[in-house]
């Protein structure tokens, strides 16, 4: 695989800028890879500010604003789910799902109850980690599941999100001069 060049990484960086959309790109694909689907938004918001570094603040707000509304998307699909499986329950109340049946056995498990327990015990606190890879998207769809409080996980998430993009933009942006890349 060839290296990657400095002109290369530059033209990445100011072809997922988009200069000619900007801030709505940045909320667009931030909120898109808030929900379930994989995709980062740091390398638009970071291509972004490469371009216009004086937006720094609307940009960081923007991607958090996105992202917070995708994370409440992802919210209400676990919380739509949930209604879902009650109204089947309901309609189905002879289905086996107690302890002892096969369905028990694939969805719980100790990591199901250990999560369960660590988001009964935190609630809408546990959204302050919504920003960490991998588990983020989804902790937000089990927020969703579990019947957390709507508008106290919407503001833990806000303040998660917010906190990622100010601590790794800032990091990145300070990092990429420092090595020649600027």
């Amino acid at each position: 695989m060839e290296a990657w060049t400095h002109e290369t990484v530059m033209w990445l960086l100011n072809m997922w800028a988009l200069p000619e959309v900007g801030l709505s790109a940045i909320f667009i694909v931030s909120l898109v890879s808030a929900t379930l689907l994989p995709m980062g938004s740091e390398p638009v918001v970071l291509g972004y500010l490469l371009v216009e570094p004086s937006q720094f603040w609307i940009a960081i707000l923007i991607a958090t604003l996105g992202n917070t509304i995708g994370g409440g998307i992802s919210y209400s699909m676990g919380l739509g789910a949930a209604k879902a499986y009650a109204q089947w329950r309901k309609e189905n109340p002879n289905a086996q799902t107690g302890p002892d049946s096969d369905y028990s056995q694939k969805a719980g498990g100790r990591w199901h109850k250990i999560i369960s327990s660590w988001l009964q015990r935190l609630g809408p606190k546990a959204m302050l980690f919504t920003w960490l890879p991998i588990v983020g998207d989804p902790l937000c769809a089990i927020a969703g599941w579990m019947r957390l409080a709507f508008w106290p996980c919407m503001f833990y998430r806000a303040v998660g999100k917010f906190l990622r993009y100010v601590i790794m933009t800032s990091a990145i942006l300070w990092i990429l001069p420092y090595l020649g890349w600027s």
